[in-house]
């Protein structure tokens, strides 16, 4: 898509799709200042900027770690104090 060319909205269940993410991980990104959501008509309906997701992606091409993986690979790690003591 070409800078000057309108931008495309798309729902949370295509948002959530194109990032591949559950929808609380896009709402997540939106409160965190992220990503913008935008108000359509009276409902609690919010579009995504499809450009500005596929920003995100080109920053963040990786579905992120969820936190028990992130824990995982914590705990593979040995203390500190074992590296100390090997050399």
């Amino acid at each position: 898509m070409s800078d000057n060319a309108p931008d495309e909205y798309i729902t949370v269940d295509e948002a959530s799709m194109l990032l591949g993410v559950k929808k609380a991980t896009l709402y997540a990104y939106v409160s965190r200042g992220l990503i913008h959501s935008y108000k359509q008509g009276i409902r609690r309906q919010r579009l995504y900027s499809r450009r500005q997701l596929e920003a995100l992606l080109t920053i963040r091409p990786g579905v992120t770690p969820t936190e028990t993986e992130a824990t995982a690979e914590t705990e593979r790690l040995p203390p500190a104090a074992e590296w100390m003591a090997r050399r």
